[in-house]
């Protein structure tokens, strides 16, 4: 489909150009210098998708939302394409570099966020590329319940229902990147993403 085929050349494409270009300019989350127009821009891109996505999601509009968080993502795309930061190659440049990478990988994280509640195993994956600890999103469950107060005559009715802890949940807003944080070269995020993803997604909720 459209989304999967997005997924690959968009969200997957980003992450790992943005994670190759930290891992070999600077090995670690650099830290940003001053902002320019173009940055300041970006990042506001990605600070509305908070509120657009959020609201989609809100109103049940599940593939509207992943379609605004792909356009965000694409976005983020165009930045890179824009700034060049692989061209930025003299001393001279930098601190440049280091501001655009900064940004890239504020984006990405804040977009990995965007996508978290359609994409979470890949969420945890994406978080631990740009040097984060443990897990971003905590993996839901199904689990099979019974319903007590059974009003159709019937009996006990049991169901499976989903569910786990969201206490741990990220907040569904911007977060700072942690300037210092490792980056090693990272492997693909998606290497092959076809309709059997939503089956393999299911089958690991209920493993």
């Amino acid at each position: 489909t459209r989304n999967n085929s997005e997924l690959v050349a968009g969200w997957g494409n980003l992450v790992n150009r943005t994670a190759t270009m930290i891992a070999k300019s600077f090995g670690e989350v650099p830290a940003a210098a001053e902002l320019e127009p173009v940055d300041e821009a970006v990042l506001a891109v990605v600070r509305r998708g908070f509120d657009t996505v959020g609201d989609l999601l809100e109103h049940h509009r599940l593939r509207a939302g992943i379609a605004e968080a792909m356009r965000v993502v694409g976005e983020v795309n165009k930045y890179l394409t824009v700034t060049e930061p692989y061209k930025m190659k003299d001393e001279a440049q930098r601190d440049r570099l280091a501001t655009v990478l900064h940004v890239a990988a504020q984006c990405v994280s804040d977009c990995n966020t965007l996508l978290s509640p359609f994409l979470p195993h890949a969420a945890n994956k994406v978080h631990r590329v740009l040097g984060g600890e443990g897990e971003l999103m905590p993996m839901p469950r199904i689990e099979q319940v019974d319903e007590l107060d059974p009003d159709n005559g019937a009996g006990l009715v049991s169901y499976p229902v989903i569910t786990g802890d969201y206490a741990a949940t990220p907040r569904w807003e911007s977060r700072p990147v942690t300037v210092g944080a490792k980056v090693g070269k990272p492997t693909p995020v998606f290497v092959k993403l076809d309709p059997s993803v939503v089956e393999e997604e299911l089958a690991r909720l209920g493993g």
